[in-house]
């Protein structure tokens, strides 16, 4: 750069290059400053003014700038939108500093590591490597302390792995293949980062070692090295409060790709990508962030022990059982803030006055809520072997001398800020007490003085004051100057309407009192620090609590679900593998609906039952019916009751889906190219105890190519896979393959035509569907009645050819031509009024009400 730099450009711009891909917040007295670039980007993002440095320059530098004080929320909108912010503090008080202030990046934010909120989402950031054919996941919550890895062999299973998580940042030390990133940022939306080897160096490697003590696969060590190597370097510290590192392995949950969770609608709608209309929103009635964490994670990864899935519905029953238990524990949840996050703030020295207030309110909520479970466990321990709640109990300490250190130390109304004083109780320091008796004392000097001056001068409206600049001044209007004996004050400063004065005995107390406040505010700090550190002692005894109630707060969210919907308990059906659902409903559906206007289904697949082939007309309710049974399996292995009367189901392992069907045309798929690669991956992973959804295979080419593809993927899903397979279709020629599939069994969605009209059961009875009624829904979509009446008669045609057992002619919607022109009296009507009305000159309104008049003329034939 060709123009002259000043000593703190010059210091800015080493700082900057140090953090190329980052706004630098550069600290200069009460702001946050940027310059060039960055300042320009800012400005427009953050909707600041933009402004410049040596404006009069011939090259002034842009500029703009935020309060050190309120940076977190523009911090926020940064990284929410993806970039990374590096703050750059002054490290020594700028008044005692000699020569350029010493600045240096405390801590780097990224999306992945922003952590200053509480609420029912994670913020992960992840790594992911590619070595030797194998891929590795790592990621963690730091807001949370939550730190997870696994491996899988393949990059599908890589995509589905990362969907569930959706972590805002990902960390590479060596990029992945091009294909497979290329793949990955096309579906989800997330900030990349790259380190190298000098950073991985950086990571203290006995904490590492600590912290991954538990992890013992290669390629798992690996991804955690990068991920922690890289939030060491953006955090310029070790994160303490992370848990012991776990591995996981895939095969003990529940598997579902990304596109069976986007088609099931597990933790957004699909029409508005968006949490409302979810699963995860209608289930959610957790009191606590932490709670709604903890059910997202147990929605992503339902359960396949029995056991384990078996303890969790025992769990529930209980809560359920106790109403007015379960109502105070919803209650005392309801008062306890994120204690996962708090921990963290804690642990990172973030943590300020009120938080720990927090804190101390949340465990006195926590022997409460243990009391009330051990109230459900004694009162019904006659019909268990072993209290179901024992283990989350024993999590529950009380921490009493936690809450006693926080409430002698802490003010109930304390500041924001820890370093401006007002955080301390009277009381809980002696020499802290004194400092404010000094500095009461000294008002009360100056209050009086006040009170001694005004009569001895006789001006009434004689005032003493205070600002930063002169200290303690005493303040006489010129209109009153004339009543001051010569000599009796110091004259300080001379305003437009007033003069102010000093003495040496308010200079004196001054002194005393600002001193008394200084040093006040010192030692608040100094103990506030005390008080943090003691607290900081229990930060594994903090999780394990946090962790208990975030478990009993699902628990109880279930339960009340369960409850107010009369939700069942299901059972498992072991190795004949029967499946029986009685009055099946779609949960979402219904809570949209109404439970009145819902009609309930049954679903029975027997141990010698592996598909349902399912016809019936658009609309009727094909699809839903596939989806309850894709969440009722789902809502079951996660440990929750199900929509039914009855359920009896088997464990799945896996939930494949093929319902809808879109194009990629990045990646140059058509319709049935991605429809084709979504039944061949079913195909291909499915095992016996898999299931299968899938929603009219074949229809995105011609009839003859789908129907014998249709019909090949039922027999090689019957002679192969024996997975439980729910099969929708409009081929009606499918239906005969019960004649020599012994697994198959057809079943329909009712509909019957009343006046001329469809009329949907929304009802599902045994045997083929008789009839589309594909003209009856275009009716009601709206299409021209012409075009309606030609589509019957060619119908009628293809009907009576295939009954006399000839080939289909080639379909043309136009063979008919006569009777397509054929236009009725009020279409001759609408045409010659279109035809002779002069638009140029018809006013707004008189075109709607000609439009309105037209479209009453059609309706009146139709």
């Amino acid at each position: 750069m060709a123009k002259k730099k000043t000593p703190m450009m010059e210091q800015y711009y080493q700082i900057k290059d140090q953090y190329p891909d980052a706004f630098l917040f550069f600290r200069l007295g009460d702001f946050y400053e940027m310059f060039d670039d960055d300042a320009k980007k800012a400005a427009q993002i953050l909707e600041i003014t933009l402004t410049s440095r040596n404006r009069n320059a011939d090259d002034p530098i842009p500029m703009c700038g935020v309060p050190y004080h309120s940076a977190d929320e523009y911090v926020k909108t940064l990284v929410n939108q993806g970039y990374k912010v590096a703050i750059a503090e002054q490290m020594e008080d700028p008044k005692q500093a000699k020569g350029m202030v010493d600045r240096q990046v405390i801590k780097v934010i990224t999306p992945g590591t922003y952590y200053n909120s509480s609420d029912k989402e994670n913020v992960f950031i992840c790594a992911i490597i590619h070595q030797e054919g194998a891929y590795a996941l790592a990621y963690t919550d730091i807001s949370t302390g939550e730190l997870k890895v696994t491996h899988m062999d393949s990059f599908e299973m890589l995509l589905t792995e990362f969907s569930q998580i959706q972590a805002k940042e990902v960390v590479f030390y060596h990029e992945l293949r091009e294909k497979d990133l290329a793949q990955l940022e096309q579906l989800f939306p997330f900030t990349s980062s790259y380190i190298n080897q000098k950073t991985l160096d950086q990571l203290p490697e006995t904490a590492f070692e600590k912290i991954t003590q538990n992890i013992k696969h290669g390629i798992e060590l690996k991804a955690l090295h990068i991920l922690m190597a890289y939030v060491y370097s953006t955090q310029f510290r070790m994160v303490n409060h992370w848990r012991q590192a776990e591995s996981y392995e895939l095969d003990y949950y529940l598997h579902m790709d990304y596109f069976a969770k986007r088609n099931l609608e597990l933790t957004e709608s699909i029409r508005t990508q968006k949490c409302s209309g979810s699963l995860l929103h209608f289930l959610d009635e957790t009191k606590t962030a932490m709670g709604g964490r903890l059910l997202r994670q147990w929605l992503d990864r339902p359960l396949i022990i029995q056991a384990t899935i078996e303890e969790r519905l025992d769990q529930v029953e209980s809560l359920i059982d106790a109403f007015f238990e379960r109502r105070n524990i919803q209650e005392n949840l309801s008062g306890v803030y994120d204690l996962e996050r708090l921990v963290a703030k804690i642990s990172m020295g973030q943590v300020n006055a009120r938080e720990l207030l927090q804190l101390m309110n949340s465990l006195k909520k926590v022997p409460q809520v243990s009391e009330n479970l051990q109230s459900i466990q004694d009162n019904q321990s006659d019909s268990q072997e072993t209290g179901v709640w024992t283990k989350l109990l024993n999590s529950l300490a009380a921490l009493p001398e936690v809450v006693e250190t926080i409430e002698s130390a802490i003010d109930p109304e304390a500041n924001i800020s820890i370093t401006e004083g007002g955080i301390i109780r009277d009381g809980f320091s002696d020499q802290l007490d004194d400092y404010r008796q000094a500095i009461r004392h000294g008002s009360e000097w100056i209050a009086n003085l006040q009170a001694k001056e005004r009569e001895a001068t006789g001006i009434k409206s004689l005032k003493i004051g205070y600002n930063k600049v002169f200290g303690y001044y005493i303040e006489v209007t010129k209109a009153n100057l004339h009543l001051l004996p010569e000599g009796r004050y110091e004259r300080k400063q001379t305003l437009t309407n007033a003069e102010r004065f000093i003495t040496p005995e308010l200079k004196e107390m001054e002194y005393r009192i600002l001193e008394a406040q200084e040093k006040s505010v010192d030692l608040e700090y100094e103990l506030f620090l005390g008080v943090r550190e003691k607290v900081k002692v229990y930060q594994k005894d903090l999780q394990a609590i946090a962790q208990a109630i975030a478990q009993v707060d699902v628990i109880q969210s279930l339960a009340e679900i369960s409850e107010q919907n009369q939700y069942v308990r299901p059972h498992f059906s072991g190795e004949d593998r029967a499946l029986l659902i009685k009055d099946s409903r779609h949960p979402v559906v219904e809570e949209t609906l109404g439970r009145d206007d819902f009609v309930p289904n049954d679903i029975i697949m027997d141990k010698d039952t592996s598909i349902l082939l399912i016809t019936g007309p658009n609309m009727s309710g094909k699809s839903t019916y596939m989806r309850q049974l894709g969440l009722t399996v789902i809502m079951a292995q996660m440990g929750s009751f199900v929509p039914a009367s009855q359920a009896t189901l088997p464990i799945f392992d896996q939930i494949f889906t093929r319902i809808g069907a879109t194009d990629d045309l990045q990646a140059g798929q058509s319709t049935f190219m991605v429809e084709m690669m979504e039944a061949n991956q079913a195909i291909q992973h499915a095992t016996d105890r898999s299931l299968l959804l899938f929603d009219e295979i074949g229809r995105g080419t011609s009839t003859y190519d789908g129907i014998a593809l249709a019909q090949a993927i039922l027999e090689y899903l019957h002679d192969h896979l024996k997975a439980k397979v729910l099969f929708s279709t409009h081929y009606h020629e499918l239906t005969d393959l019960d004649n020599h599939l012994p697994a198959l069994k057809n079943i329909h969605v009712g509909a019957i035509e009343k006046d001329g009209e469809v009329v949907f059961l929304h009802k599902v009875y045994d045997g083929p569907a008789d009839k589309s009624y594909g003209i009856h829904v275009a009716k009601l979509a709206g299409l021209p009645k012409s075009l309606l009446t030609n589509a019957a008669n060619i119908l009628s045609d293809l009907e009576s050819e295939a009954a006399k057992g000839a080939e289909p002619k080639q379909l043309n919607l136009f063979t008919d031509q006569e009777n397509f022109n054929q236009k009725t009296a009020s279409e001759d009507y609408v045409l010659d009024q279109l035809d002779a009305v002069d638009i140029n000159h018809l006013s707004p309104i008189e075109a709607l009400e000609l439009l309105n008049q037209l479209q009453r003329k059609l309706s009146e034939e139709d």
